[in-house]
């Protein structure tokens, strides 16, 4: 755990690109030791598992955010904790890289996530020592998932191309009760994405040439 300010130059030293912070471990420590981190022009992440830690990240202009389903404090696992404090967050590809973790073991699991809009899941024992590894590694690989902001429309249980043409697939859906043909979202898809990658381009704080944010 980093908890003191030599640890950051040991890692700077050591050839470090980045350092892990946890807020319920810095505490009120957390806003100095972000302010330093960035200084000496090292990349953050803040692992986050309440909503005023979310909070305080946002006004501290966090720009990679992990909450976790486990609460370190009280040593208690919340698994839809990630899900619910999803809407504090301007949608996948924005500004912010969100990532969620914290016992997502399934290809279910792993999907639920990232519906809500999480730009990645952070697995442990899904991949490491699972003989089902693989299949978990190939189904985060091959899933095709909605923007966040398409999330609420109800079509969680569909499989998508890359393109956006929902997946045909009799074998997982009973497409006798749907009248017509699928419905095609691959032009919202598209227009979405391109608006993702402006956000990225426009919005993405610039560092100078000593690592500094403006």
């Amino acid at each position: 755990f980093i908890v003191d300010d030599i640890q950051l130059g040991l890692a700077k030293d050591a050839g470090a690109d980045g350092v892990y912070l946890m807020a319920s471990v810095l505490g009120p420590q957390l806003h100095h030791t972000v302010d330093l981190a960035t200084m000496i022009g090292l990349e953050i992440i803040v692992e986050c598992h309440t909503k005023s830690e979310v909070s305080h990240c946002l006004d501290l202009m966090v720009q990679n955010i992990m909450i976790t389903n486990y609460d370190r404090v009280y040593q208690t696992y919340y698994p839809d904790q990630a899900i619910q404090l999803a809407g504090m967050f301007p949608g996948s590809g924005g500004p912010i890289i969100t990532l969620a973790g914290g016992g997502i073991d399934t290809p279910e699991r792993m999907k639920k996530h990232l519906a809500v809009g999480y730009d990645a899941v952070v697995v442990g024992k899904a991949i490491m020592g699972n003989a089902k590894a693989p299949e978990f590694i190939e189904t985060v690989r091959s899933r095709k998932l909605l923007p966040a902001e398409m999330s609420q429309w109800g079509l969680d249980d569909y499989e998508f191309d890359q393109d956006g043409h929902i997946i045909k697939s009799p074998e997982r859906y009973d497409t006798s009760q749907m009248k017509g043909d699928f419905p095609d979202f691959s032009s919202a898809i598209a227009a979405n994405k391109k608006k993702k990658n402006n956000n990225n381009n426009n919005n993405r704080p610039r560092r100078n040439k000593f690592g500094l944010l403006p």
